[in-house]
């Protein structure tokens, strides 16, 4: 019996536990599934791309971005003072893995302007060049560069690798609201600054000089001109080397006409003249076929490696001293990434996931940092050619890098003779779109003063500041501001305009009455602990301080009891002998609250109790429908009788 009983109760048991394995492995594949589409975007949209409608453009287009790539790599790796080829890795590297994690379709990622000088101006404060002299023959002293880009590119590795490693932590902790610290007038003037340091840093590249490295605050106005004897004297600018001088006006010029050209015939350009890789190509003939470097010269570029080297682990050791230029590094170039890309989503139509840019960004610095690249973001100039020749995903991605993978393997070894005047030039040039955000000084101007002042507090800071400290001083203005916002808002006195259920304030609105006995107070700004005090005072200012015992001549303080306080022979203001208000009850118009504190309610309820002193109830209007302030008081209720 009692086996018979084992066995009858054998099979419901396992029926059950099948059962519910199965509903468990449906339930973590599912899960399994939606993760690794989140996190593996292209697994959503690749099964569904239209190939004959979209793939002919993005080969266009990603032969046209890729052709972008290769001056542009070169010269922002001379801007951020690493070897040329760095530049090639970085717009290799990171251009191939945001096709697998990027949720934007027309970003093109690479080496930014802005990120290469917050790089550039590290690797010259930790790593300067004077401590690299070695004295040849006794006398002279040369900088062995081949030892200071060999740190260099150790050093910058590591915080490419760091930054990734921020980026990561902060979109896996969903984290992408963190941008919005950085305000609209705070980026572009941010980034005016950024491109003032970018365009002093390539002047001894265009006069062919040397000049001293500098770090720090004020740096940028320490500008020390050099002879190459290494002797610190005042500004050698005589000593302009008019070879390169000239190769760098020629091309400056030449680029700018044909970027002009570009933009005013664009519409009828197949895709736009590639004026930028035809200088560096002519320029590199010239300088082969004329021998500038020995009879002019002329510094150019030197060795490119070819090929593709091992991932190498980044040295742990450096971790402390950059912590902080990594973390502004990670905010800034998500801050540009981002923001490129809700563009583009808006124009076009389609949804980009903040929180996953983020982590596709941050993947593409951490892993590009094992193979010798610098933080990368998002180019504009870059962006703009993806989507104007016909970019419609990220395969045009791919396809710029395998242009810039032949580079790297075949043809990169062929510009070792490129002069280094001709990507200041480019790097000057490029500069042309930041240097126009000045026009946002009028604009502001017009629109918002406060916005205008953080423009100009973070322009300034991050010139004199130099570029780490100075986001953190911007940051923090931008802030200030918002504080400074919430105390001081515009406080009103709400009428009714007739015949209809419109309320505007009386003193902007002519056809706006008061209610007769109700005076209705609104603040535009939330309450809170910092502004509650004043809006107190900004209360009984506009309705009329309440009335105190006093203002009745001859009238004694009387101190009642709870008890006889509820008897039916309360005192009245009237019996007493006190004024009486002209109105019988204030509204408090919480439409703008968005939260209060615990400060805020202990000065809430003082009011609740000097009105009802006055005889005068209290009730608020609009008050949200969930949170801190329906947890103290009931909705739609006289807060003079809670």
């Amino acid at each position: 019996m009692a086996a018979e009983m084992a066995l009858s109760h054998r099979p419901p048991a396992l029926v059950l536990n099948f059962s519910s394995c199965s509903l468990s492995t449906r339930c973590s594949g599912s899960a399994a599934k939606s993760l690794l589409f989140r996190f593996l975007p292209f697994l959503r949209w690749l099964p569904r791309y239209p190939i004959k409608d979209w793939l002919l453009g993005d080969i266009v287009s990603g032969f046209s971005v890729g052709i972008m790539h290769l001056p542009q790599g070169l010269a922002y790796a001379l801007l951020a003072g690493l070897p040329p080829v760095t530049g090639l890795y970085s717009s290799f590297y990171p251009v191939f893995l945001y096709f697998f994690f990027g949720t934007s379709r027309h970003n093109s990622v690479g080496p930014f302007a802005v990120i290469s000088v917050m790089i550039g101006s590290l690797t010259e404060s930790l790593m300067p060049s004077e401590d690299f002299l070695e004295s040849v023959n006794g006398s002279n002293a040369t900088v062995n560069e081949e030892l200071r880009d060999t740190r260099r590119v150790e050093l910058v590795a590591t915080i490419t690798v760091l930054t990734g490693i921020f980026q990561v932590l902060l979109g896996l902790l969903q984290f992408g609201f963190v941008v919005t610290y950085l305000s609209d007038p705070l980026v572009r003037g941010y980034t005016t600054a950024a491109s003032v340091h970018v365009l002093i840093s390539q002047l001894k590249n265009v006069f062919g000089v040397s000049q001293s490295e500098h770090s720090g605050p004020l740096s940028l106005f320490v500008v020390s001109i050099y002879p190459p004897e290494h002797i610190p004297s005042s500004c050698k600018l005589p000593d302009t080397n008019v070879g390169t001088l000239v190769t760098s006006i020629i091309a400056m010029v030449s680029i700018l006409i044909v970027k002009e050209l570009n933009h005013k015939f664009g519409a009828k350009l197949p895709m736009p003249i590639p004026i930028e890789l035809i200088t560096i190509i002519v320029s590199t003939g010239i300088s082969y076929g004329v021998n500038l470097k020995e009879k002019f010269g002329v510094s150019v570029v030197g060795n490119i490696p070819s090929g593709l080297k091992p991932p190498v682990v980044p040295n742990m050791s450096y971790f402390g001293q950059v912590v902080g230029n990594a973390f502004a590094i990670a905010v800034v170039g998500y801050a540009i990434c981002i923001s490129l890309g809700k563009i583009f989503a808006l124009k076009h139509g389609y949804k980009v996931d903040s929180n996953q840019e983020l982590i596709a960004l941050g993947l593409c610095n951490f892993l590009g940092g094992f193979f010798q690249c610098f933080a990368i973001s998002c180019s504009m100039s870059r962006s703009l050619v993806q989507e104007s020749t016909g970019g419609n995903s990220q395969v045009a991605g791919v396809i710029a890098s395998l242009v810039i993978l032949v580079t790297i393997v075949k043809i990169g070894e062929l510009f070792r003779d490129l002069p280094k005047a001709i990507l200041a030039a480019i790097i000057i040039v490029n500069l042309k779109g930041m240097f126009k955000q000045f026009k946002d000084l009028s604009t502001l101007w017009k629109s918002n003063k406060v916005d205008l002042l953080v423009w100009v507090v973070t322009f300034i800071a991050t010139l004199l500041l130099n570029l780490d400290i100075g986001l953190a001083a911007s940051v923090a203005f931008g802030l200030l501001t918002v504080i400074f916002r919430t105390q001081l808002p515009h406080y009103s006195i709400l009428g009714r305009i007739s015949d209809t259920d419109v309320y505007r304030d009386v003193v902007e609105y002519e056809m706006a009455q008061e209610v007769p006995g109700v005076k209705i107070f609104r603040s535009s700004s939330t309450i809170y602990f910092a502004n509650v005090e004043l809006y107190a005072e900004a209360l009984k200012k506009k309705v009329g301080e309440p009335p105190s015992a006093g203002d009745g001549p001859g009238v004694a303080v009387i101190e009642l009891s709870a008890g006889e306080r509820s008897a039916p022979s309360e005192p009245t203001l009237r019996s007493l002998g006190l004024p009486q208000p002209s109105f019988s009850a204030v509204i408090l118009d919480f439409s703008p609250v968005s939260f209060v504190d615990t400060v805020s309610i202990k000065i809430l309820k003082n009011i609740f109790r000097d009105f009802r002193e006055i005889e005068v109830d209290v009730f608020i209007a609009s008050c949200p429908g969930e949170g801190d302030l329906q947890s103290h008081e009931p909705r739609a209720s006289p807060l003079a009788h809670s």
